[in-house]
């Protein structure tokens, strides 16, 4: 009933930018936190930043100053704005949803219903940067 999809990812040379992009599908009431999560080859997934419903964010302290999180409520959808990629950037990058209120269809009951799901990811999206 809900689903992220990102899309963006790429190839860019070091020094390069690239902006992802991740949209939450179905019949969204609202979405608490989102955030932009990494996996580099060999290491363990890592937040890269967050951001809350109300525009608070949280960008760790290896890509500050380079990365930025927004979000539009509207349209359900967080980007990451990534500047002067470096090649340990490199990583499948993830997007996730802490709390999703949403609207779904009970056959059971014969109507719609309001629900909240928890902790929702994204499929990921390669990024390769070059020196």
């Amino acid at each position: 009933q809900v689903q992220l999809v990102e899309s963006g990812g790429g190839s860019v040379q070091a020094g390069g930018s690239l902006r992802l992009s991740c949209a939450a599908s179905g019949k969204i009431i609202s979405i608490n936190t989102m955030g932009w999560y990494r996996r580099a080859p060999g290491k363990q997934r890592e937040l890269v930043a967050s951001i809350t419903s109300g525009g608070g964010t949280n960008i760790t302290s290896a890509v500050k100053g380079r990365f930025t999180i927004s979000r539009d409520n509207a349209k359900n959808t967080v980007y990451l704005q990534m500047n002067s990629l470096r090649p340990e950037d490199t990583a499948v990058y993830y997007c996730n949803a802490d709390r999703i209120t949403y609207i779904y269809y009970s056959t059971y009951l014969s109507r719609s219903q309001g629900s909240q799901g928890y902790d929702y990811w994204g499929q990921g999206t390669q990024v390769t940067v070059s020196s």
